[in-house]
């Protein structure tokens, strides 16, 4: 076989590992896709064009895809003389800003939701992409957002996330990715390094930054870790009144990260994702909780010297555990948009799935470095890509995301606080305080 071919394969092993979803349903299609020989839905046209034209306004989610994002835009206006701007939310701001724009008489043509929970406020603004250009272009229909019989949203991008980590720096503490293999080796590891911190010159972890660039990497995709495990062992994909099955779980991993970093756990409250970045880059550390999509910010250490490891948290089998691949990351069209500017955007985003310079700009290592759930998704040049097909084609069960099931962003926002409140005076109270947070508020939120 090729290596372009085995590199597809891999590829096709990832996609087929994520089909299931949480519990299932992994955030997407509330129905399964066709079998063979079924009918296709009836198709709902993509509207005319206008004699006037239109134009695109797209709502970004990924700061730091925003460059990307720009640049590609001028693309696509240098070849077809379409207009396309881009906006970039701010790190956690995203709804908050939706719900600004959307207000407007320029409103975004484009925007995103997380998954159900995010449909839920928007579905009324949502064109139903059922029978698009776009959606003939799924890899599996279990990549669409249904609302009902309605496709309001198609998954761009499937992400993979983890503890990236130097291995230069790891073999220099001694230790190789072979010595970690669940939660109890890998705590070995990490206090060993930060009690040789000072021969060694590094720490085991960057900083675990709590400010609003940094957070959600522990209050949402950390968190996503117990919710997993819980909904793994009820065998259920979604629940009104979490349990907190297994808190304690994520209490041992959230007192290693912050215990052997490269900070005191006091200063996390002031720490930002550009200081976890920085202290990762110039080697400070040896772990760094991000994913596939961070790659750009830490290419400059070199391919060969980028690794990623499970979050192990001591579950059950977590020896058998991937790493955190799905999605939360659906487009939506506004419906309400002007005729000729929903044709503007349906068109654009076909052309960023299907031609060659969308397509490079999508999947690039250098760009955006995707893994796209479309017929044309390319072979990637982002190392960690590679790495997450790797785990799959290892036979690791990749573990899903079920953070699309949190209640919402004030669930979010009270649990970080809790956490980070805890993390300066830890203390069993405290953890209370947590737990409370996890249970109490998602019975809360979601009875809203």
């Amino acid at each position: 076989m090729s290596k372009k071919l085995f590199a597809l394969a891999l590829s096709a092993m990832l996609v087929l590992s994520l089909l299931a979803g949480c519990g299932g349903n992994n955030g997407g299609s509330s129905a399964p896709a066709p079998s063979e020989g079924s009918s296709t839905p009836a198709a709902t046209p993509d509207p005319a064009p206008a004699a006037t034209g239109g134009s695109v306004y797209y709502l970004n989610f990924k700061p730091e895809a925003d460059a990307a994002w720009q640049a590609l835009a001028k693309e696509y206006t240098k070849e077809t003389g379409v207009e396309v701007k881009v906006q970039t939310a701010a790190s956690g701001q995203y709804e908050t800003t939706l719900m600004s724009e959307i207000a407007k008489t320029e409103a975004p043509t484009l925007f995103q939701v997380n998954g159900p929970v995010g449909l839920a406020n928007w579905k009324d603004y949502c064109y139903d992409l059922t029978g698009s250009q776009l959606a003939g272009e799924l890899s599996s229909q279990d990549f669409a957002l249904m609302d009902g019989g309605k496709m309001a949203g198609i998954a761009y991008v499937i992400e993979t996330y983890g503890l990236i980590y130097n291995k230069e720096l790891l073999q220099k503490a001694g230790y190789t990715e072979a010595d970690i293999k669940d939660f109890a080796s890998f705590k070995k590891v990490a206090e060993d390094i930060t009690a040789r911190s000072g021969e060694l010159g590094f720490s085991a972890f960057t900083s675990a930054g709590m400010d609003g660039s940094s957070d959600w990497r522990f209050k949402t995709h950390l968190a996503n870790l117990p919710i997993y495990y819980e909904f793994e062992t009820d065998k259920i994909g979604d629940t009104d009144a979490i349990k907190g099955t297994f808190l304690d779980n994520y209490r041992q991993i959230w007192d290693l990260y912050i215990n052997n970093a490269t900070c005191a756990p006091t200063m996390l409250s002031a720490k930002t994702g550009d200081d976890a970045i920085a202290e990762f880059i110039t080697e400070q550390a040896v772990f760094y909780q991000n994913g596939t999509w961070a790659y750009g910010d830490v290419a400059d250490l070199g391919d060969e010297n980028l690794g990623m490891l499970p979050i192990y948290i001591g579950a059950d089998g977590e020896a058998n555990q991937g790493l955190c691949t799905g999605t939360e990351n659906y487009w939506c069209v506004n419906a309400k948009a002007a005729p000729e500017d929903i044709q503007a955007t349906l068109d654009f985003m076909y052309w960023c799935v299907t031609s060659d310079t969308g397509l490079n700009y999508m999947c690039s290592g250098e760009q955006m470095g995707f893994v796209i759930p479309f017929k044309k998704n390319l072979p990637s040049t982002n190392v960690l890509v590679n790495i997450a097909n790797d785990y799959v084609a290892n036979g690791k069960t990749s573990v899903k995301w079920c953070f699309p099931t949190m209640p919402s962003e004030e669930w979010k926002n009270v649990l970080g606080s809790a956490l980070t409140a805890y993390a300066a005076d830890q203390t069993d109270a405290n953890w209370e305080t947590v737990k409370k947070a996890f249970v109490d508020n998602w019975a809360a939120e979601k009875a809203k």
